[in-house]
């Protein structure tokens, strides 16, 4: 009798860990979902960043040097590796954004060009949609985080490699609320 309660016991703590690994799995995954929806969110935005600068450019040519800087914001955004370092270049391109919007109001007839209107709209969708798709990954990472570093999942995930993921963070909070400011 003692042995069937020993091995319905151990059965039970077998079950108990393929659950406990499986939500940990389940977990990690809904993390990368969220990471692909940012990834998403960067290429749609990183690809109306070229038809912007050209529109701005047409009535703007002598502005170069803010043209030159969203180009390379733009490019150290699209080849940012890690989940940090992409926040940083996110981070520069919005300034860098923030100052090509700004020079339309140098410019009357740029801003009441409907091509640009409609980049301007496109591109504070895509912000927005960029927005919710930080806070679900940051939510998924949170979940996976307290999962992970939680008992007796814990156990589970050292045993299999689970590991911590980073929140998509700006790193200079006081910067990002000050406005781009635009001399001319």
């Amino acid at each position: 009798m003692t042995t069937w309660i020993v091995l319905a016991l151990i059965v039970a703590a077998a079950f108990y860990a393929v659950s406990l690994y499986n939500n940990l799995v389940a977990k990690r995954n809904l993390a990368h979902e969220g990471w692909s929806g940012i990834d998403v969110q960067l290429k749609r935005r990183a690809d109306l960043i070229p038809n912007l600068v050209e529109t701005v450019k047409g009535y703007a040519a002598h502005e170069k040097g803010i043209f030159e800087d969203v180009a390379a914001k733009r490019a150290a955004s699209m080849n940012a590796g890690d989940v940090k370092s992409q926040a940083a270049a996110d981070q520069a391109l919005s300034g860098a954004l923030g100052r090509l919007i700004a020079i339309s109001e140098a410019y009357p007839d740029l801003k009441a060009d409907a091509n640009f209107r409609e980049l301007q709209a496109q591109l504070a969708s895509v912000e927005d949609e960029m927005q919710m798709a930080r806070r679900y990954y940051n939510g998924t990472v949170r979940d996976l985080n307290t999962a992970i570093q939680t008992f007796p999942a814990v156990l589970v995930a050292n045993m299999f490699g689970f590991h911590s993921e980073a929140f998509y963070e700006i790193e200079d909070r006081a910067a990002a609320q000050i406005p781009p400011k635009v001399s001319f």
